[in-house]
């Protein structure tokens, strides 16, 4: 394994990471309106409050590391999701000034403002972050010079708008989940329902764009078959077998996850249902990193993709980085477990509370 495939995979714990922490606050979000009380929106910002901003950490490590090792995947996806970045940028800024702002002053009417900023900010970020990965899934459009060719609507399809929904589906499903283990009472039961109605979504919707993704990217199925479909890349071949009992691996877990969710809630073993609502994210990053491998960036003419060779920095830098990310990499995950481990436990209000 040289350190290109290394980093490869360093990038897809990062964004496992970041999609499994971030996921359960943007889903807090989506449902936050969905509570009427002015003590149950701050039961619910007080659950992520203590957190929120380190799970976004793992979203500019990830950024920082691809800008470090894939140099030309970084330069490529920026020029190309400009408007879109620009627009989660906004949200995330939004969202987090609503966490910040809301209890500062007691006016109903205050509190609403930015009780629709926090929940609009979570909703639209969780879509567009959904949006661009279905952009990814079915290719974009890059010259040969890896300069993108379409404009900002063009990234805006019938598919990528449900892989849009579907993530915002599924982040809401993860924080449901969260919010039963924070929650108590009556607060708790009502989120109960809301996370077996979201589970129910979730499963259809992920049904429904793996029908389609297998029906309109036959090829993501190359990593999965033991070579029986042809690659999408010559560098590959060699690892066919592998890559494949790997991928299965990940299916099956995947499968083990998603079905283990609705049982678990209704048993009431809430954290048993938030470790399998976690696998399942995990499973699917990895089911989307498979399907595209070795590529990071899927263009629509084949020849104009960027792998994990022609758009990374040079062998000396990669080994070097990895030096570096094998201290660092353990230090972020100490302190994001110090973090959960102090805040552990049910949600209560005191005067420092939000």
């Amino acid at each position: 394994m040289d350190f290109h495939v290394v980093w490869y995979l360093l990038v897809g714990v990062l964004l496992i990471g970041y999609a499994i922490l971030d996921g359960f606050d943007l889903g807090v979000g989506a449902l936050h309106l969905f509570t009427k009380s002015d003590y149950d929106r701050r039961i619910m910002l007080n659950s992520i409050g203590p957190v929120w901003d380190g799970n976004e950490v793992w979203l500019i490590t990830a950024g920082g590391a691809l800008f470090a090792a894939f140099p030309e995947v970084y330069a490529t996806a920026f020029s190309s999701f400009y408007l879109a970045l620009m627009l989660v940028l906004c949200a995330l800024i939004f969202r987090a000034v609503s966490i910040e702002f809301r209890s500062k002053e007691e006016n109903k009417t205050w509190r609403k403002t930015w009780d629709i900023g926090f929940s609009v900010g979570s909703i639209v970020a969780a879509i567009v972050f959904g949006v661009a990965i279905g952009n990814v899934i079915m290719g974009i459009n890059l010259g040969a010079d890896k300069e993108y060719a379409g404009t900002f609507l063009d990234l805006f399809t019938p598919f990528t708008l449900m892989t849009g929904v579907f993530n915002l589906v599924m982040f809401t499903m993860h924080g449901a989940i969260y919010l039963l283990i924070k929650t108590e009472g009556e607060l708790q039961q009502q989120i109960k329902g809301y996370a077996m109605k979201a589970f129910y979504a979730f499963a259809t919707i992920f049904l429904i764009i793996t029908a389609m993704t297998l029906y309109l990217k036959p090829e993501m199925l190359a990593n999965f078959s033991f070579g029986t479909v042809a690659a999408q890349h010559p560098l590959i071949a060699n690892y066919e077998t592998a890559v494949s009992v790997f991928a299965w691996m990940v299916i099956v877990l995947n499968i083990l996850s998603i079905m283990n969710i609705p049982r678990t809630i209704t048993k009431g073993k809430y954290m048993q249902a938030f470790i399998s609502s976690a696998c399942t994210i995990a499973a699917l990053v990895m089911l989307f990193a498979l399907g595209i491998f070795p590529n990071l960036l899927v263009a629509h003419d084949a020849a104009n993709s960027i792998n994990i060779y022609n758009g990374s920095s040079s062998e000396y830098t990669l080994e070097t980085m990895f030096k570096v990310a094998i201290i660092g990499m353990p230090l972020v995950l100490v302190y994001t477990s110090l973090i959960y481990w102090t805040y552990k436990g049910k949600t209560r209000l005191d005067e420092h509370s939000y």
